[in-house]
């Protein structure tokens, strides 16, 4: 369900958006001067923002300036001034669109729908970028668990995977072979050290294009392995 927060200080207008919003099945709450938003904003991250360009306390611009201080929630203006200079200040100032007044409810609802579109489609963009993880020619995907090198698919175990995972994830770390054990295996694994070995080399086996000359996982001789970026 989206939340939006609507900010005009004519009630009448307030009352008829949040009604329509609401038959949308949008849950909406309502602010009636600048201050009273900011506030309002600073306590909930909203879906989108509907925000008056004249208000008491504090204008619009004002409200949206200060918001782009901590937020990058969608904000949509709506102004009863025509000038282009307004409507360009509100998009120097950090708003997402606008509208004239007096409006269609139904262009308001169609670019409320459209900014939560494109919002929503950047936040999977930015999912699938946060359990990415690329280096050099090799690519993993930490949620699916697959790995590519030079775009061929890597087919390893868990526990290669995971030991991949934790080197590339940590940069410049040397892990020692009893971290590894400990970490990637569990504290209770009855196994030795000569375990986490064989497991680096049939990972270098599977992904370096010369296991004898490794560009992934590195070894600190005395220490441990680790991955250098």
């Amino acid at each position: 369900m989206a939340k939006i927060l609507v900010v005009d200080d004519e009630k009448l207008i307030v009352k008829g958006l949040r009604f329509s919003l609401e038959q949308d099945g949008m849950e909406v709450d309502c602010a009636y001067d600048g201050g009273e938003a900011l506030e309002m904003a600073k306590a909930t991250e909203y879906d989108a923002v509907l925000l008056d360009l004249m208000l008491p306390v504090m204008d619009g611009l004002e409200v949206c300036r200060e918001i782009r201080e901590f937020s990058d929630m969608p904000i949509l203006m709506l102004t009863a001034k025509s000038d282009d200079m307004d409507k360009i200040m509100g998009l120097e100032y950090g708003a997402d669109d606008y509208i004239t007044k007096p409006f269609n409810i139904l262009e308001v609802k169609a670019r409320i729908k459209a900014i939560l579109r494109r919002n929503s489609r950047k936040n999977t963009k930015e999912q699938e970028k946060s359990h990415r993880v690329v280096v050099q020619d090799l690519e993993m995907d930490t949620e699916s668990r697959r790995v590519f090198v030079s775009g061929k698919e890597i087919n390893l175990t868990a526990k290669e995977f995971d030991l991949l995972e934790l080197l590339l994830t940590n940069p410049g770390k040397v892990y020692s072979r009893e971290q590894l054990l400990n970490i990637v295996w569990g504290f209770e694994y009855p196994g030795d050290v000569r375990t986490v070995d064989v497991h680096v080399r049939r990972l270098r086996e599977k992904i370096e294009p010369n296991p004898s000359d490794p560009h992934y996982v590195y070894t600190k001789w005395g220490v441990g392995y680790f991955y250098k970026n």
